[in-house]
């Protein structure tokens, strides 16, 4: 997994001719770096439990509790519509959030029934009853409508019902007025994603993991998985695996500094036949599978998806 490379970014002309020789694709459609990863090794994401997992990934510690994911969003009214603006990128600094889960659990929480925390940058929900939230975390769905990713039918009443409370908690907090007096956006609201409880941890064949992703880093606990964290480059990655491995460079280090020196370094790894082949996850939806036979593709220089917009 590495930094988006769509748009004309990659200056490399020797990079840029190397990936346009590969199958390219684009999803367009939102989803979770878990997913994107399970699909490329043939295993089924989770349905449920994904808070847990993150949580299991940051502590080190399996929960046993009903968990959700309480991330801090800004829904912004637009003439027609919301819109949702993730905060995880611009980062929300413990100054803030702790005030408000602090706020949100004198107000809302109640005994065991229903609780508020936050571990490290991430904020959680705890209930004793279940009840159904989003399946897919904010990031994933930034600056889009929010409501065709929000649970339905009759078991979302209570989902609806919490996250009117947070709004009306969150309102009038000092936190965000301060915030929007600063000229940044207000924490009006919270994600209410991936609830559900961890699984019991089980012993699944997988390669090993670098990451600094809780979320991978605590799928990878559940199944006894060899995971570390990003090691800064590939060559780290090869000098702990020989027979593959799954690397996800940092989530917000866009960096075409670092998207070029990966990408070099994984061309070559490449052609020194040190792995069969690559497939290339790009945090802007594109995928490209490189095989040493694609050399061969002289006459492809360039590939629509990378280059620049008119």
């Amino acid at each position: 997994m590495l930094p988006p490379v769509g748009g004309g970014r990659l200056r490399s002309p020797k990079l840029l001719s190397w990936l346009a020789r590969a199958e390219l694709t684009q999803d367009d459609e939102p989803r979770e770096l878990l997913e994107r990863v399970l699909h490329e090794l043939g295993k089924p994401c989770p349905e449920e439990g994904l808070a847990a997992l993150r949580m299991w990934g940051q502590t080190g510690d399996r929960p046993t509790a009903w968990i959700a994911g309480a991330d801090p969003v800004y829904l912004e009214p637009r003439l027609d519509h919301l819109c949702l603006h993730s905060l995880r990128k611009t980062g929300v600094p413990p100054a803030d959030m702790r005030p408000l889960v602090d706020h949100l659990q004198s107000t809302l929480g109640r005994d065991k029934l229903l609780g508020f925390a936050r571990v490290g940058s991430y904020s959680y929900v705890t209930a004793q009853d279940p009840m159904d939230t989003a399946t897919i975390p904010a990031y994933a769905i930034d600056q889009q409508p929010p409501g065709e990713f929000l649970p339905v039918g009759d078991e979302s009443a209570a989902h609806r019902n919490l996250t009117s409370e947070v709004e009306m908690a969150l309102h009038d907090h000092e936190v965000n007025q301060r915030r929007e007096s600063q000229g940044e956006p207000p924490i009006n609201s919270l994600w209410i994603w991936g609830g559900g409880r961890a699984p019991k941890q089980s012993t699944e064949p997988l390669p090993p993991l670098f990451t600094d992703d809780p979320l991978l880093r605590g799928y990878w606990k559940s199944k006894t998985g060899v995971e570390e964290g990003w090691p800064g480059n590939i060559a780290g990655c090869l000098e702990l695996a020989v027979k593959g491995f799954i690397a996800v460079t940092p989530e917000f280090d866009d960096d075409v500094d670092l998207l070029e020196a990966c990408l070099f370094e994984l061309a070559d790894v490449l052609a020194a036949k040190r792995v069969s082949k690559l497939v290339l996850l790009f945090r802007d939806g594109i995928r490209a599978e490189v095989h040493r036979s694609h050399a061969m593709r002289v006459w492809r220089r360039q590939h629509a998806l990378l280059e620049a917009p008119a």
